[in-house]
């Protein structure tokens, strides 16, 4: 928010605008932040969340501005974006709502910029995959209207609550947000109570903004796709034909539970599929030396006996590795080896405390710990060869930067940098102006040719210095310079933080001195430990 309210603030210049925040009741610091870095903004900080419907209509009821903007924290605008939507509604007094071309964090296009309103047969091309095999087709397309050029003014059914600018006599006309919409769906609600009122929406690119998230944030959360097709059915029974708000509910219903149980086995198979992996080849192995060591001892096992004790000993390394955090991504070659080490130690301690009737082989527990070293080391090796970028090996690899700012928000930078995270490999000092500086000068190169650096240096990392390079050129950089392996963050003026995230499907990240988050994994595994502990005692 600190970052998208600087931007608003430098679009505004020259221009007549009032700037409302609606707080719902956040616990983050960020009503704190608004009174003492912002104190000019007009503030409206509820005591409980009363969703994103009511929240909005109470600052545009508040509102005294001939248009109101409906926009996201999580974004960035152009220095000229305000500047030129304002000119586009001035020139087409037809227009009741228009929405700009979205990039997400890695400057790719953001298909929710434009969107078709979700009729029965377009819900059901993009419930079933349709819509996503054929994005340009006119049939199939329809959600997201693939088929139009995303770099073209049109007319558009449905726009996106992250930037949705509206006339103020046209809700006034119409009404506001309906809060029967807790979240989600009120964007497509308004914008079709738009069009029956008779203006137009439009799709307007001559002005681009981020949005680092973007509506697929949480597409493997359960509750969001619970939440988000249930407005779907609430839009449907407010505005289709009781036949086709019944299909349209029956398709939205099928598809809760599709994608529910899409979710639950996607997040599955996330979360498991190395454990599984792993579980497998040490059960496998461990079944053929007991095959070998049987016919080349000549003894006859209990096989009760000897599957329990395989049974048990997986176990217990999986779980240490779980515990060593060789199970955090990325899949650390290290952390596999240390919870194989704490597990395999645990396994003698608990076969040498056995009773000497269950103690089924001394030669084969020596033989198992030795395979399933080779084993889950090999595993991540084999993966490693074939690409799989999650896997690293003992060593982290360090991250390659590049910083664009003057010199002396570049050394802050820098300085922030070495302090937040390991020890980067290299840092490439980037001018702000497209000017080549001068020849063994600070500065490596300038950002007119930061496309060339990226490459021949090999950067991982690019950090834009946002008091020195213009939102324009930064969005203007990210999507030109498209690299599936290139990650981009933003340094807000004198704030001890580095934002950006990578992909619409995840939350983002940040760079924060001293920051100890509740959501790292090692966090989490031991307040998942504490949980299940204090459960058992309580219990007992």
């Amino acid at each position: 928010m600190e970052q998208c309210l600087q931007t608003v603030l430098i679009a505004s210049q020259d221009l007549s605008i009032e700037i409302i925040v609606v707080d719902n009741n956040s616990v983050d610091g960020s009503v704190e932040l608004i009174k003492g870095q912002f104190p000019d903004i007009t503030l409206i900080a509820n005591k409980q969340n009363v969703g994103f419907s009511k929240a909005n209509n109470q600052a545009i009821t508040v509102s005294k501005g001939e248009y109101v903007l409906l926009l996201n924290p999580d974004t960035v605008v152009q220095e000229d974006t305000f500047r030129k939507v304002i000119e586009f509604m001035d020139a087409n007094p037809n227009a009741g709502g228009l929405g700009v071309k979205m990039v997400d964090g890695k400057g790719k296009f953001l298909p929710e910029s434009k969107r078709g309103l979700p009729t029965p047969m377009v819900a059901f091309l993009k419930i079933f995959g349709l819509a996503a095999l054929f994005p340009k087709s006119k049939l199939f397309g329809q959600y997201h209207l693939g088929y139009l050029d995303e770099n073209e003014v049109h007319e558009v059914d449905v726009l996106s609550g992250a930037f949705m600018l509206m006339r103020k006599s046209v809700l006034d006309q119409i009404g506001l947000l309906d809060e029967t919409f807790f979240m989600y769906g009120e964007d497509i609600d308004l914008s079709y109570r738009i069009i029956k009122g008779g203006y137009k929406n439009y799709y307007y690119p001559e002005t681009k903004i981020i949005h680092y998230k973007g509506e697929s944030t949480k597409k493997t959360s359960i509750n969001y796709v619970f939440v988000f097709y249930r407005a779907m059915v609430i839009f449907a029974k407010k505005h289709f034909s009781a036949q086709h708000a019944q299909l349209f509910s029956f398709l939205i219903n099928a598809a809760i539970w599709g994608r529910a149980g899409i979710a639950v086995v996607a997040q599955f198979f996330r979360n498991m599929f190395l454990p599984i992996v792993d579980g497998s080849l040490l059960l496998g192995g461990l079944i053929g030396l007991k095959v070998w060591y049987a016919s080349y001892a000549n003894i006859i096992f209990d096989d009760w006996l000897v599957f329990s004790g395989f049974g048990i000993s997986i176990f217990i390394w999986l779980l240490s590795i779980f515990f060593s955090g060789g199970y955090d991504r990325p899949f650390s070659v290290y952390k596999t080896i240390k919870g194989w080490l704490v597990g395999s130690i645990t396994v003698f301690l608990l076969y040498a405390l056995l009773p000497e009737e269950f103690r089924f082989s001394r030669a084969l527990t020596i033989l198992g710990t030795s395979w399933a070293f080779l084993a889950l080391l090999l595993n991540r090796l084999l993966f490693f060869s074939f690409g799989f970028r999650a896997i690293i090996l003992f060593n982290k690899k360090k991250r390659r930067f590049a910083i664009v700012g003057d010199k002396e928000e570049v050394d802050r930078v820098e300085g922030l940098l070495y302090q937040m995270i390991d020890q980067p490999e290299y840092v490439a000092k980037v001018s702000p102006s497209e000017e080549n500086p001068v020849e063994n000068s600070f500065f490596i190169s300038s950002i007119n040719r930061l496309g060339e650096l990226v490459k021949i240096f090999k950067i991982d990392e690019v950090v834009f210095c946002s008091k020195n390079v213009k939102a324009g050129n930064i969005i203007a950089q990210m999507s030109l310079i498209q690299a599936d392996n290139l990650e981009y963050k933003i340094a807000p003026p004198a704030s001890s933080f580095i934002i950006g995230s990578n992909s619409i499907h995840t939350s983002g990240d940040i760079y924060m001195l001293d920051l100890n988050a509740i959501n790292k994994p090692e966090n989490r595994r031991s307040k998942r430990l504490f949980d299940i502990f204090t459960g058992l005692a309580i219990t007992l």
